[in-house]
């Protein structure tokens, strides 16, 4: 299960993170994940409680948004949303695109607290 792999990589960022902003804990961690990323959400969420125990952001929940797919045609020009399984032209049908978007898996926001417990969002 790579997930396990990700979520602590994933965590080493986060921890960074809040070190620079001086955050005693993390409340959210918020990822976009593409279909086409090769991480499964379910996993990810499955093996973030064990990445997490004893760090910064034991106790954060995470949240999981799924990103798009997305191509821009090579015929027709235009950018349109496509399914992971067709990338095909959203307007004209056409098979000869380029991925934009839908393989990424991105850090998207943190929430962090201090001490005095603000809430801080990167």
């Amino acid at each position: 299960m790579h997930e396990l792999a990700i979520c602590q990589s994933m965590l080493q960022q986060v921890e960074q993170i809040a070190q620079e902003r001086q955050a005693t804990a993390v409340i959210r961690i918020t990822v976009s994940i593409g279909p086409l990323s090769g991480v499964e959400a379910h996993l990810l969420s499955q093996a973030f409680p064990l990445a997490a125990a004893g760090s910064i952001a034991r106790d954060a929940e995470l949240v999981i948004e799924t990103l798009p797919v997305r191509v821009k045609c090579e015929q027709c020009g235009a950018e349109t949303e496509a399914r992971p399984n067709r990338l095909l032209c959203g307007t004209c049908g056409d098979y000869h695109t380029r991925l934009l978007s839908g393989d990424e898996m991105l850090l998207a926001s943190l929430e962090l607290t201090s001490e005095t417990r603000e809430a801080n969002h990167v």
